[in-house]
């Protein structure tokens, strides 16, 4: 067997067919010197024995193009690498045996419309004409994707190996990394080692394809990579006679899915409550390897299947397997450069769903290792999502039992995960929960999303229409709206760059003016070479050489990672301050007389303009007001350490009880930011969203010298907008809007709603969508009629540039 070389470009750890996909995409771009090093041998950890299901059609638009780009490879790599895939385009039909689970179909339809791919909703009728052998009780409808299909797992990761050694990358087999040499944030080399010897490599990157050894191997590289094994069941029967080719089939309010395959049935499944598997670790000789038989944990989805499908009563088993896969704590695989380390890049974690993905994730993430840039959108998969916490193993054997079965229940709107909670509580968590205060969970911060009345359940009832606190969170609505609302905003993030060179470091890296007096406030971007936008945040000027970055509580790590990616070569220094600050939201009408009644400083609009903050007292403690608003209202965000926080809350608490106001949840925030036409980051804007298109010029200071993104601002000014964020409000009241769902304009689908939301002082659910606009007027793309596509049915739109509530923010300034 070679011995690896000495040197290398890249080494890939990993041999199954993300590893090989990565390989593979690597030496298309041109890389010379790959090498993939397998432990074991090729595809022996998972890819063997997944069960080769490839979809076209998943939860965003970008993962969606990575899933078909996968479909599109599979069917002409065969004939490059001369390696039969048995990739097959047979369709897929997904049933629901509900009206909630049909609406939920009848949703992704509408977005796979608005995605371009092929899909068609179908009746029961239709199902059973398309799949005979089915069991129709029950079945309320359906969609069929005619182009999905199903492939030979193993051999597509050995095709792509071989595509790889054809463009000279050196995949070695039964070589295992044994340890890597380090010098400060980056891997200088691989130790390895094999039956013949051992030996280093020298490197410019490595790449992580581990799979369910992916966090062990994260340990050893320095990044975090949050993942834990479970079991995975499925059956193959004996050939069944006469059976033909079939479409896939799912029926998830069952938990099973189905593969014709050579005239079997392969009957698989995503039980609710699954079963982790190596918390002691993987055996080093697992190899191929297949987990012990539990019949007794399998036999409630078979006793299902067989009634669901009545031939398998007659089918004999011929194989009852059990092997792992790995799962991730949001069931999202982990894509990227790690955050902690400056060459150490991730492809793994893939939710038993590494078969279709493996050919985009390659792709991605070569280009992404190529140019040194995202090819675009990544967000739901970048591995900078994922808190330091989350590799914590306690945590993620806990989250496991959970995820693998989440791939098949109900994706309701605002789903909340039920194991692994209550990691991450701010310091009002009690206060909260002891005034009604029902939680979600965000980036491990318990978040009181709405309050419920005194008598109340507690508790999420999940639904696609009205939820059960849908009239609680109106209340908290129309309080801050008419009145004055309190709520939590301490998991925001909360970074502080200081050091001689801060400003000037702040105005390179950012598309603001950070020259400005201390207690100023600036809104801004930081946007990348293409005026992109990679975070959305207010920096606080707090002194001559200090600042504070707020961020979103879930891109925190990777906003401050940006910043250090980019400090080289200023004097400055930066640190998450994240849990030093409690941060209380004081918004509506009413916040300054509320903020008068328990605090001596001044909040005039001449003592405290909007935009800046200032040191006060509050109660019996010390505080910083800011005064900004992120629901359209005016308000102050009270910044106070953490030790005086509940002292804080007590006495803005008793003041706002005074005034008839309310306690506010997340939900209420994120409606009245949609009725104002605020953009919500990671939704309405991303990094492939140009900072001029999503209307946010204004924020961007062009007149400064030199900073990231001002040549990508300049082009587009000079050139126009090929697209434009508008905000749109149905006319029907009823109907609710969440997120992708489609927009028409003249009757023609030309987009999606990037965000939704119910607005309930606009009397109307309310979304925000990009429209292309190349060589028209405001006016022009406004004389258009638009319909949004809700579960099938066109609903009639009123569309705007200008925000719809509030349009010149004078109730934001009074």
């Amino acid at each position: 067997m070679p011995f690896p070389p000495s040197k290398a470009r890249v080494v890939i750890i990993g041999g199954g067919v993300v590893g090989c996909s990565v390989a593979y995409h690597l030496v298309k771009k041109g890389w010379s010197d790959v090498v993939l090093l397998e432990r074991k041998q090729l595809t022996s950890g998972t890819t063997w024995h997944a069960a080769g299901l490839i979809a076209q059609l998943r939860a965003t638009q970008n993962m969606t193009r990575l899933a078909k780009y996968s479909q599109e490879l599979y069917a002409g790599l065969e004939a490059e690498t001369e390696v039969a895939t048995g990739f097959r385009r047979c369709g897929s039909i997904t049933v629901a045996l509900s009206e909630e689970r049909n609406e939920e179909l009848l949703r992704q339809a509408a977005m796979a419309r608005a995605f371009g791919v092929e899909v068609e909703e179908i009746g029961p009728s239709e199902i059973k004409a398309r799949y005979e052998h089915l069991n129709m009780d029950g079945v309320v409808g359906g969609v069929y994707l005619p182009l999905d299909g199903q492939g030979d797992p193993a051999n597509i990761a050995l095709s792509l190996a071989k595509g790889a050694r054809l463009g000279g990358a050196k995949v070695l087999e039964r070589v295992k990394v044994t340890g890597v040499n380090r010098d400060g944030r980056r891997i200088t080399g691989v130790d390895w080692q094999s039956e013949d010897g051992s030996g280093t490599i020298e490197c410019e990157h490595v790449v992580n394809c581990g799979g369910m050894w992916g966090h062990e191997l994260g340990r050893m590289t320095g990044v975090n990579v949050p993942l834990h094994a479970c079991e995975h069941f499925y059956i193959v029967t004996d050939n069944i006679p006469g059976l033909t080719q079939l479409p896939v089939l799912r029926v998830p309010d069952e938990c099973a899915y189905y593969k014709e395959d050579a005239g079997k049935i392969l009957l698989g499944a995503f039980e609710p409550n699954a079963k982790p598997w190596g918390m002691d670790g993987i055996p080093d000789s697992f190899e191929f390897d297949q987990l012990p038989e539990d019949i007794e944990h399998f036999e409630p989805i078979l006793e299902a299947a067989v009634n669901r499908m009545p031939l398998l009563a007659e089918a004999g088993i011929h194989t009852f397997f059990n092997g792992p896969e790995s799962f991730t704590p949001d069931d999202a695989y982990h894509l990227g450069l790690g955050p902690t380390m400056d060459n150490v890049w991730v492809a793994a974690g893939f939710n038993s769903i590494g078969i279709q993905s493996a050919g985009g994730a390659g792709m991605a993430l070569a280009d992404w290792m190529d140019t040194g840039e995202k090819p675009f959108d990544l967000g739901d998969v970048d591995i900078a999502r994922m808190q330091p916490f989350q590799g914590n193993k306690s945590y993620l054997f806990e989250r496991s039992k959970e995820t693998l079965g989440l791939l098949y229940a109900d994706h309701f709107p605002f789903r909340q995960k039920a194991t692994a909670r209550g990691i991450r509580r701010t310091p009002l968590h009690e206060h909260l929960k002891a005034n009604g205060a029902v939680f979600g969970e965000l980036a491990g911060w318990e978040r009181a999303n709405w309050f419920a009345d005194e008598g109340q359940e507690r508790a999420y009832q999940y639904s696609w229409k009205r939820q059960n606190w849908f009239e609680n969170s109106a209340r908290e609505h129309m309080a801050v709206r008419e009145n004055v609302g309190l709520y939590d905003m301490s998991s925001f993030g909360k970074i502080r760059v200081e050091g001689p060179d801060a400003e000037k470091f702040l105005n390179y890296v950012g598309g603001g003016n950070y020259a400005v007096p201390s207690g100023k406030i600036v809104y801004t971007q930081l946007l990348n070479n293409r005026g992109g936008i990679e975070a959305d945040v207010t920096v606080t000027r707090l002194s001559e050489t200090a600042y504070l970055v707020v961020t979103p509580a879930a891109t925190r790590l990777a906003d401050e990672t940006w910043l250090r990616r980019h400090a080289e070569g200023f004097q400055v220094v930066i640190t998450d301050v994240t849990p030093g600050e409690a941060v209380i939201a004081v918004m509506g009408p009413n916040s300054r007389t509320l903020l008068q009644a328990v605090s001596p400083n001044d909040f005039t609009n001449q003592g405290n303009p909007f935009g800046t903050a200032q040191e006060i007292e509050i109660g019996m403690a010390l505080a910083r007001a800011h005064r900004v608003t992120y629901v359209g209202e005016l308000g102050w965000e009270i910044y106070v350490s953490s030790d005086m926080a509940a002292h804080v809350f007590e006495a803005l608490h008793s003041a706002c009880r005074d005034l008839n106001g309310r306690l506010c949840g997340m939900h209420m925030m994120d409606s009245c930011r949609i009725e104002k036409g605020y953009r919500h980051f990671g939704h309405d804007i991303t990094c492939e969203d140009h900072v001029l298109e999503a209307g946010l010029g204004f924020a961007v200071k062009t007149d400064k010298p030199d900073f990231i993104g001002r040549d990508a601002v300049l082009r587009k000014r000079e050139n126009g907008l090929e697209k434009r964020l508008l905000q749109f409000r149905l006319k029907d009241r009823e109907p609710l809007l969440y997120h992708n769902e489609p927009v028409l304009r003249d009757g023609e689908v030309v987009g999606y709603l990037s965000s939704g939301n119910y607005g309930h002082a606009l009397g109307a659910a309310v979304g925000l969508g990009y429209v292309p606009c190349k060589g028209e007027t405001p006016a022009q793309m406004l004389s258009s009629s638009y319909e949004i596509d809700v579960a099938g049915t066109r609903v009639a739109a009123e569309a705007s540039l200008k925000p719809l509530y509030d349009p010149k923010s004078e109730r934001v300034k009074v």
